[in-house]
């Protein structure tokens, strides 16, 4: 067996190891590992890849999942695993399944064209519309047909990774929804692919997908060039674009993934609860909210009861009354059998004081609830209220 092939078993095995979850039972689940071996005919070679399925895979025979391809392997996947459960344990991302790709040549596969530049190996390079090819063509057709994922496609990578997830959703934007880079390394061929990536913004219109991009303490050339792509996307950002920049000004070329990976996945997955931050106002964006949401997982989600409650709380706070009505009525509406929708709107009528139509409303919260009903004694106690003050 070649070393390489012995690495990645060893690998795999550690990774596995490495990626165990304690259940309430006392008993482990981790995530199960398939390495998926690729006589690629676009390449002419054989290719390896780690693919991570979610723990909850096996437990959920219908269910698909998004995609994420990351670029230089599984030893990423501990801390992509790390981040994405803290953010899962919130609702705030949906569980993913992972492609790890294996490197045979990274330099050839990840750069467009071949470097010229002085500051870095010459001659190097050019092979990333081949390696762009392999994975559209040989690996997702492979991952699509034997795993259970939708068509969210994330494409992440650091470095020289960074520049083939941008040059990748640039010529591939109907495939890739996203693209996650952390100190992509731009200035390869004097500033070849912040060059495309600029022109290619420049010239679309509208683009519904999200790109993050990243920078630590890059010295020159990388940092001149860097600036310039970020300068021209930011004047030329197609309206529907979602695009996070971020500067870590101490972190050194090799510690900005550790440094950026929390934010990247935080501003790419939408939390399936809707803030009173990310709320426009808008009723009717509440449920685009939810389609894009239920886009990303690959499964129809709707606003919690709780949720558009909690919205028009927030506008009480601010004595917004007439928006906090407006959505609890919206609540209302959408959750017609649910007490507490109704002790929502009855609060809102109190804290305008309008103690009438407060009382009328908690009554029909007291209808829709027995006395083992969490929220049955509040609605008592409003109801009590109420009519000591309107007796008043």
């Amino acid at each position: 067996m070649p070393f390489k092939r012995i690495a990645l078993t060893v690998l795999v095995y550690v990774l596995t190891s490495s990626l165990i979850q304690a259940e309430p039972n006392g008993e482990e689940k981790s995530y199960e590992l398939k390495v998926e071996k690729l006589q690629s005919k676009v390449l002419g070679e054989l290719r390896e890849v780690i693919v991570q399925l979610p723990k909850s895979y096996a437990e959920n025979p219908n269910k698909k999942y998004p995609v994420i391809y990351r670029l230089d392997g599984a030893g990423n996947l501990t801390m992509m695993n790390g981040v994405l459960e803290s953010l899962q344990s919130q609702n705030a991302a949906p569980e993913v399944i992972i492609v790890a790709i294996e490197n045979t040549d990274r330099l050839r596969d990840f750069y467009p064209t071949a470097n010229e530049d002085q500051n870095g190996p010459v001659g190097y390079g050019g092979g990333g519309a081949k390696f762009l090819s392999f994975i559209t063509t040989e690996l997702m057709t492979m991952v699509e047909s034997k795993y259970r994922v939708h068509d969210f496609r994330v494409i992440e990578g650091a470095s020289a990774g960074g520049v083939f997830a941008l040059y990748a959703l640039t010529q591939k934007p109907e495939l890739f929804n996203a693209a996650l880079t952390y100190s992509a390394a731009v200035w390869w061929n004097y500033g070849a692919s912040a060059k495309s990536t600029v022109a290619f913004l420049k010239s679309t219109n509208q683009l519904d997908h999200y790109i993050y991009t990243s920078i630590g303490n890059e010295g020159a050339p990388m940092r001149t060039y860097y600036d310039d792509m970020i300068l021209g996307m930011r004047a030329n950002q197609p309206a529907g674009l979602r695009w996070e920049n971020e500067a870590y000004a101490d972190v050194p070329h090799n510690l900005v993934t550790a440094a950026s990976i929390f934010s990247a996945y935080h501003h790419l997955f939408l939390s399936a609860y809707l803030s009173p931050q990310q709320f426009n106002g808008d009723i009717q964006s509440i449920s685009k909210y939810y389609e894009r949401v239920s886009e990303q997982r690959g499964e129809k989600l709707e606003a919690p009861e709780w949720v558009i409650r909690e919205l028009g709380y927030h506008y009480v706070r601010t004595q917004n009354y007439d928006k906090a009505i407006e959505l609890f009525k919206h609540d209302i509406a959408k959750y017609p059998d649910t007490p507490d929708a109704y002790n929502g709107l009855a609060y809102g009528y109190e804290q305008m004081g309008n103690y009438k139509k407060s009382l009328e409303i908690v009554n029909k919260a007291l209808t829709l609830s027995t006395p083992q009903h969490e929220g049955h004694q509040v609605y008592l106690n409003r109801q009590k209220r109420l009519q000591s003050l309107l007796k008043e």
